[in-house]
């Protein structure tokens, strides 16, 4: 892929990238196999927040999302405070910077437009919109592709949120839900798309499987996270995660009770204490633990299963994707409308109260079902796969000269 004046075009991907969010590395994964399949000679780098893992498993160059090291971590003493102030303003000039050596900037799904997990406004919702920003003031074409959106009470972080859509240059949703949220947040969405969520174009696992020779007949994949509610629900945000941990641990302990063998499952690295308490409180050799780095090592988890329950939002995918029949601990909206959009929409249980005893019964309701809704699974991936080969056509025209148009298409047609 070159521009006009014959050289290479520069195409930056952006995000929370490599930070352990195995969803978040599953989206970018998406899109670089979507570049390298239909864009092979684009030359690709990175501006997130873990450099070092993006440039090692993905070799692509990586720089580090923000100048001050220290911006996730709580200010509370003057010279943290002073540093991270500092940072925002030195932010603005290396996104710029970044942003001028390009000529497309994808930003790969993920939840960037909403809040359903606590989320401060200066924190990436400021770094999002300087990224939009520079891209509209430098004429390099950004776009938000397969990303989430949610309604958002905080008003700086909605005003941020807003802003940085009306300034990309091409949006997609990854749900309907998402699209009317921007809408009703003063966002034209009359040329937007919605499609499924990025990774259900990663590749799908071979049709053999995993070894289940060496999974317990009767596996369950519980798969876990540090969920403390929303953006809204700080003040109670304890409480929440105690009674959250407290009903799955119940769960938990009553499939053992039953003889079934529990795999923990995670999504990201801040979820490792919550298997660490489970494996604790249950304290039996029929309950352990994975260690997943990638979507892929999901995708093998769960399809060696019978049964697959699951808080985070990438772990129902990857459920879902292998056609294993799955039960959402649903946090949010998105849960709700991915498990609708599966036929699974029977099988979600909130995550803010979860009651173990009606989990128990979902899950045996659930598990009498289990071939019907391997075989709903199997017809809904088919239509999944075919939306997103449409989402990276459309993204090809919006976002690519038409020149490369020729070199895509010759691309798919050959032998």
């Amino acid at each position: 892929m070159t521009s006009a004046d014959g050289t290479p075009l520069r195409v930056g991907v952006f995000g929370l990238l490599g930070s352990g969010n195995l969803g978040n590395d599953g989206s970018l994964e998406a899109v670089l196999g979507y570049l390298r399949a239909e864009h092979p000679q684009a030359v690709v780098d990175a501006l997130c927040g873990g450099p070092e893992v993006v440039a090692t498993r993905y070799a692509i160059p990586a720089t580090r999302l923000h100048w001050y090291r220290g911006e996730y971590r709580t200010a509370s003493r003057a010279g943290a405070i002073a540093g991270k102030g500092l940072g925002k303003l030195v932010d603005v000039f290396r996104t710029a910077a970044w942003v001028r050596r390009h000529d497309v900037v994808i930003v790969p799904g993920m939840g960037v437009l909403e809040a359903t997990l606590p989320l401060r406004p200066w924190g990436f919702p400021y770094s999002l919109f300087l990224l939009c920003a520079t891209g509209r003031l430098l004429r390099t074409r950004v776009a938000l592709v397969g990303v989430g959106a949610a309604a958002i009470g905080n008003r700086p972080t909605r005003t941020l949120v807003r802003w940085s859509a009306r300034l990309a240059t091409y949006r997609s949703y990854r749900d309907a839900l998402s699209s009317d949220a921007m809408r009703a947040m003063g966002v034209d969405t009359a040329r937007d798309e919605v499609y499924p969520d990025l990774a259900f174009a990663l590749p799908t696992l071979p049709a053999s499987g995993p070894d289940k020779l060496s999974v317990p007949p009767g596996q369950v994949c519980v798969g876990v996270m540090a969920f403390h509610g929303g953006n809204d629900d700080r003040a109670r945000a304890e409480e929440i995660h105690r009674r959250y941990l407290d009903g799955t641990t119940r769960f938990v302990r009553a499939l053992v009770e039953d003889g079934r063998p529990v795999r923990l499952l995670t999504g990201d690295e801040v979820d490792v204490p919550v298997v660490a308490a489970i494996l604790d409180a249950v304290d039996s050799p029929l309950v352990t633990a994975a260690e997943p780095a990638s979507l892929a090592d999901l995708m093998k988890e769960m399809a060696a299963a019978d049964t697959v329950v699951a808080t985070r939002y990438h772990n129902l995918i990857c459920a879902l994707k292998v056609g294993t029949p799955t039960l959402a601990l649903s946090y949010a909206a998105k849960s709700d409308a991915l498990m609708a959009q599966m036929g699974l929409d029977a099988y979600c249980h909130p995550a803010r109260e979860v009651d173990a005893d009606l989990l128990l019964e979902q899950f045996r309701a659930l598990e009498q079902r289990s071939a019907e809704l391997r075989r709903t699974l199997t017809e809904r991936n088919l239509v999944a796969a075919r939306r997103l080969e449409h989402q990276f056509t459309a993204l090809t025209t919006a976002l690519f000269p038409a020149a490369d148009h020729a070199h895509a298409h010759a691309l798919r047609e050959a032998p």
